[in-house]
């Protein structure tokens, strides 16, 4: 659709690049061509506007096979107007001045006449061909044919249309029809579904009973291991058991040998031991016996000599030395009494003892 604009009691148009423009003015053409910009006065103008794009056209309509089966046919017609000014001509492409809007619906118009044109010579095609073939190559020929019969429609080059390209898109027949004939193969496809699904059983149970084989195979071998592994245990305790016994004899010679060298070391010390005991007490007891004899000597020669210094000494000396020898053997008397009997018998006696000295 065409921009226009207004300004002071002018309008301007400004088209698309894919918008074929033709501009009337007093019956005389002003302007033609695409994407065209320009001002005009809308009481004297008289505008077309022409799209010139590929357009595509869907299509669905009924139609009746050989057998007399309905089926539906899709399809898209894609077409474009190679001759604007022949369009223009023959269909109403006019718009409004002041708004830019078709008055009429030429596309509408188009339509109608392509899908009427490819609707007859998709029905003529498939009235002579049955139900299975034309679902089987029915789109193929209804393209072909469709496409043949628009190339040669003698309106369509009149109204300046091409027809690019045409694609039948399905066939259809009705929900029951398709459904019977879905039956069969339906049927061919389960049988196909359940021989697979029994192929796949036989194959699987095949599978298991290589399993269960291979894993037989392999209990077997692995129970021979076994036998072989609880073989080659015994012999390793048994030489480990023999090699620990010969272990332990060559421990045991050894510690023997051992014991009996710290013995005969320790009976060797023991002897140096009473040897130097013996040769010291020895040499102590010449000692002893020595000292013994010097000292018993010693005690002779001062008690000869105390004899006879006692000898010697007189009868009033020996009694002072007793009395100080007494007196340092006496315990610690701190007060004496003396009473007058006591006196008088010491001073009797001191008296007698000089007169005895002088006689």
């Amino acid at each position: 659709m065409a921009d226009i604009t207004r300004r002071l009691g002018l309008r301007h148009l400004r088209a698309a690049p894919t918008a074929h423009i033709r501009h009337h003015r007093s019956g005389r053409l002003v302007h033609d061509g695409p994407g065209l910009h320009f001002w005009f006065r809308p009481l004297t103008a008289a505008l077309s506007e022409v799209p010139v794009e590929d357009r595509e056209l869907a299509m669905t309509f009924h139609a009746r096979t050989a057998d007399f089966q309905d089926v539906t046919v899709q399809a898209t017609v894609a077409y474009r107007i190679g001759d604007p000014a022949l369009a223009a001509a023959r269909l109403d492409f006019s718009v409004d001045p002041d708004t830019g809007v078709w008055r009429g619906a030429p596309l509408e118009q188009l339509g109608t006449l392509l899908t009427e044109t490819a609707q007859e010579h998709a029905l003529a095609v498939l009235a002579r061909t049955p139900l299975s073939a034309a679902l089987a190559d029915g789109v193929g020929a209804v393209r072909e044919r469709v496409a043949a019969g628009l190339a040669a429609e003698p309106r369509l080059p009149a109204t300046g249309i091409e027809v690019v390209a045409v694609r039948v898109v399905a066939l259809r027949p009705e929900p029951e029809v398709e459904r019977a004939l879905r039956t069969p193969a339906r049927e061919r496809i389960q049988q196909e579904a359940d021989r697979a699904g029994y192929e796949r059983r036989a194959v699987a149970v095949e599978r298991e009973r290589t399993i269960a084989e291979n894993e037989l195979a392999s209990r077997i071998e692995l129970a021979r291991r076994e036998e072989r592994l609880v073989e080659q245990r015994g012999t390793n305790a048994r030489r480990e058991a023999e090699e620990q016994a010969a272990a332990d004899a060559v421990r045991a010679e050894a510690e023997a040998a051992r014991t009996v060298r710290l013995a005969e070391a320790e009976a060797a010390r023991t002897l140096r031991l009473a040897e130097a005991e013996a040769a010291r007490e020895e040499r102590l007891g010449r000692a002893e016996a020595v000292k013994a004899r010097e000292v018993g000597e010693a005690r002779a020669a001062a008690r000869a000599a105390w004899l006879r210094v006692h000898a010697e000494a007189d009868v009033a000396t020996l009694h002072a030395l007793t009395a100080s020898r007494l007196a340092e053997n006496l315990p610690r008397v701190d007060s004496v009494t003396v009473s007058p009997d006591v006196l008088t018998g010491l001073l009797a006696k001191l008296g007698a003892g000089p007169a005895r000295a002088r006689g």
